[in-house]
């Protein structure tokens, strides 16, 4: 049975109630889903969204009779206010947002996910959408690579990455993630390093192929509009980039009061207002960790909406 990132901690601090009403923006193999509607009970309901159709389908089964309380759209939680009213949630008791990729899609060679297994350079969430992340690499200008593997990937050693890309895909262009990881892998001279040399570019390709962090912007915003009065949003995020675009957001709303120049003070932030529950993000134990190595870069951020 799948089970979810931090799972205890998310239940605990979501705090699922009796007929409550939730969303899962990162439905995946359906672990928090589950664990939120077991500590619920019976009567809960839960919006479960995921751009991938073949995860909607496997949580649709594993989670067995819980599914009958589960209202599953192939969705991009980017349009997660939108979608929920949509299909009659108009307000929400809680959201969690597992951001990133599931254990099942990288463990697929075929999705193109990981360069440890050879397999077509896709890397598509969705695969209804077009663009793959060999469309990206065969295409895409030298000086829009070397953004794409700076913004997304922070890979110090783009620009040699990207002049050994655009020399090899003249010849041939690149259909396989093993072609790709090999190259970035010679660039790096074989030396031996704390994390595999492709792991920055291929996060990099995966986030620019699927418009991850926009996706998470419009998601944040959207989540926090969906939420009821005391209502809760947990987010689980794997790198930086994704943790800080939280951390703002939820500092934004969080707000403060300022001093007016007439006396008096006046509140200063985005709306709708929140109060952040994690002032510094919760991480796996040990022992989760032990269990399961790829939890070991999840952080936990988690608000309650205040009016």
């Amino acid at each position: 049975m799948h089970q979810g990132v931090m799972l205890h901690e998310v239940v605990r601090l979501i705090a699922p109630r009796a007929g409550g009403v939730y969303v899962d923006g990162t439905l995946g193999g359906g672990g928090h889903t589950r664990a939120i509607l077991e500590a619920a009970g019976g009567d809960a309901r839960l919006l479960a969204l995921d751009r991938d159709g073949d995860a909607l389908e496997r949580a649709r089964r594993t989670l067995g009779e819980l599914a009958r309380q589960c209202t599953f759209v192939q969705a991009n939680f980017a349009t997660i206010r939108e979608t929920a009213r949509t299909h009659g949630f108009e307000t929400v008791d809680g959201i969690v947002l597992d951001v990133g990729l599931s254990s099942d899609q990288l463990d697929d060679p075929e999705r193109g996910f990981s360069f440890m297994k050879d397999g077509p350079l896709d890397m598509r969430m969705d695969r209804t959408q077009s663009t793959s992340a060999a469309d990206l690499v065969n295409t895409r200008s030298a000086t829009d690579l070397a953004e794409i593997l700076k913004r997304y990937g922070e890979e110090p050693r783009g620009r040699a990455i990207v002049a050994r890309i655009i020399a090899q895909r003249q010849a041939q262009p690149f259909t396989r993630t093993a072609e790709l990881a090999a190259l970035v892998s010679d660039v790096y001279g074989g030396r031996r390093e704390r994390i595999h040399p492709a792991t920055r570019t291929f996060q990099a390709l995966r986030i620019a192929v699927n418009g991850e962090l926009a996706a998470l912007a419009e998601g944040l915003e959207g989540g926090l509009e969906l939420l009821r009065d005391g209502g809760r949003m947990a987010v689980i995020a794997f790198h930086s980039l994704e943790d800080r675009l939280s951390k703002r957001c939820f500092a934004e709303h969080e707000g403060r009061w300022e001093a007016r120049p007439e006396g008096g003070e006046t509140w200063v932030g985005q709306s709708p207002a929140v109060v952040r529950l994690t002032r510094k993000p919760v991480t796996p134990t040990e022992e989760e960790c032990e269990r399961n190595p790829r939890a070991r870069s999840a952080k936990l951020r988690v608000v309650e909406r205040k009016g």
